[in-house]
């Protein structure tokens, strides 16, 4: 199982120079990936009552942006969205962005994708938020077709491309990954996808949702080891005592990565992030 780290963004600040020494510290501690949020505006609660979720006091760095930055200054972990928010976005964009941040870091981009909660964003976006589970399935569809042909034709309920294709091209198809847990998200993962994102305790329940993802893939004719699966812990939500065996139950479970996550856990400094992920980690790896 391979272990990574997940971006702290909310807590690690705009400072570049510390987002160039977590990342520093993170590779050379031996992590296999950085994993990074996305979400492009935040929901001010003034006049919401009731919201709940991120608002516009939540730091979000835009991903791909952070990605050619993160490319620069890393070598050899892969560089993961965990996730973004696709239907929402300009999928020929996407391909373009994706395509160039694949390329700049030697093929170590993995797109995870999903279609959000936050109409707010869609709406100032002006993209609908009905619909935007179909919208996403016709996008990765069209991404692989752009990242495949120099040239394409597509015409779908939501896209219409003529004649016209990305240069450079990535050299590959790029790794599209799901998350949420909805039934439709299983069955999406299973169909097509070559990943899920899940966010579960290693449990019954996240037993049974790995299992009906492998049960989807079969039944599309494709080979369910082929999908992998990365989970995540939260430090500041499990016990420490417990995080060893929350790394190994989901091993157990057949999962192929793993994010660690330490927001939430009352640091004091935006440094402290990459001290205890650099810690953690031996704690987490298989003896």
């Amino acid at each position: 199982m391979k272990i990574g780290a997940i971006l702290p963004q909310l807590e690690i600040g705009a400072d570049p120079a510390v987002l160039r020494q977590w990342a520093g510290t993170i590779e050379a501690a031996g992590y296999n990936h950085i994993l990074a949020y996305d979400h492009v505006l935040g929901a001010s609660p003034e006049h919401r009552p009731g919201w709940t979720g991120y608002t516009d006091k939540s730091l979000f760095h835009e991903v791909f942006v952070l990605f050619g930055y993160l490319a620069a200054i890393t070598s050899s972990v892969e560089l993961v969205t965990g996730v973004l928010v696709l239907p929402q976005r300009q999928t020929a964009l996407v391909a373009k962005q994706a395509a160039q941040v694949d390329l700049l870091s030697g093929g170590r981009l993995r797109l995870g994708v999903g279609i959000g909660w936050n109409e707010v964003e869609y709406q100032a976006q002006g993209v609908p938020f009905e619909k935007r589970g179909a919208r996403l399935t016709e996008q990765v569809d069209l991404l692989r077709k752009l990242w495949a042909e120099p040239v394409i034709s597509y015409d779908g309920e939501f896209h219409q491309v003529e004649e016209a294709g990305l240069n450079p091209l990535p050299g590959r198809r790029i790794p599209i990954w799901f998350g949420g847990g909805a039934e439709a998200v299983l069955r999406r993962t299973g169909e097509i996808g070559d990943g899920w994102l899940p966010q579960l305790a290693p449990d019954d329940e996240a037993r049974a949702k790995l299992e009906r993802v492998r049960e989807y893939a079969v039944a599309a004719g494709r080979d369910p080891a082929a999908i992998g699966f990365e989970a995540r812990i939260s430090l500041g939500s499990v016990p420490e005592k417990d995080w060893a065996a929350y790394a190994e139950g989901w091993r157990e479970l057949g999962a192929t990565h793993l994010g660690v996550n330490t927001m939430g856990m009352g640091l004091a400094k935006p440094e402290d992030h990459a001290t205890v992920l650099r810690d953690v980690l031996p704690a987490l790896q298989a003896d």
